[in-house]
């Protein structure tokens, strides 16, 4: 992250990581003077359209930088905990995110290839949790999973997300395709909202984007992100437990 950009993301954690916190107190906190602390409350586009300030001064975070994320559940089609995703059956399922995608203003105008990948993606995930059931011990039902995230709040701000996977410190970004080879300019668009996630999730989490071609089959590997000297993760559906594995570390070696 650009030095300039982390100042403001770290002004931007010092109130959504508060339960309201005043200007002279994240300026305290972050070793800052007022005047910089100013700058970014009234023209940062995270701090004005995601941030808020009440009428004792106190500024509050629409998305708080805690497990679980409370108010990410407005920005998405469907959110909940893992446990209660696999809990529900497919209609039940997908009547809930198409409520969810008319409320973020998400078009469902192609319904039926949306819904054959809406489909698509949630089968992709029932079983990368089994995967992790079998393969790693690690308890998942605590951990958030969001579809469709749309953080849209002004030309300044566009954060997109097929699926989140969200565990106590790092938040698995998933971009899906039906698709069984890699194009690269889709390793892109994977990556393209990595640095706005970061200031959403905050300092202590790890982002991690991920491409997810669903037409695939054992499917595992790294792609250079054009442009930089990062790498993205890809993978097939079925191989997806390795992108989780890669960053967790449950598989024996």
């Amino acid at each position: 992250m650009r030095p300039e950009k982390m100042e403001e993301a770290a002004v931007y954690s010092a109130i959504c990581s508060s339960s309201g916190i005043k200007a002279k107190d994240i300026a305290s906190k972050l070793g800052l003077d007022r005047r910089t602390v100013n700058k970014w409350l009234y023209s940062s586009p995270f701090l004005k359209e995601l941030c808020w300030q009440d009428r004792n001064y106190l500024w509050h975070g629409q998305i708080v930088q805690s497990f679980p994320h409370s108010g990410l559940q407005e920005y998405c089609g469907y959110y909940s905990s893992v446990k209660e995703f696999r809990a529900l059956e497919e209609d039940e399922w997908l009547a809930v995110l198409k409520e969810g995608c008319v409320n973020i203003g998400r078009s469902l105008s192609d319904a039926r290839g949306l819904i054959h990948s809406f489909r698509d993606e949630r089968l992709t995930m029932l079983k990368l949790f089994d995967d992790l059931d079998e393969l790693s011990g690690l308890d998942t039902g605590d951990w958030e999973i969001a579809f469709e995230l749309r953080i849209k709040k002004s030309r300044y701000i566009r954060i997109y997300a097929d699926v989140l996977v969200i565990t106590e410190d790092r938040a698995f970004s998933l971009e899906f395709k039906m698709k069984d080879e890699i194009d690269p300019a889709e390793i892109s668009q994977a990556a393209k909202y990595e640095e706005s996630l970061e200031v959403i999730f905050g300092p202590k989490y790890n982002v991690i984007p991920a491409l997810v071609l669903t037409g695939a089959e054992e499917l595992f590997t790294f792609m250079p992100l054009e442009g930089s000297q990062g790498e993205v993760p890809v993978s097939s559906g079925d191989m997806l437990f390795n992108v989780f594995d890669e960053y967790i570390r449950f598989l024996k070696q």
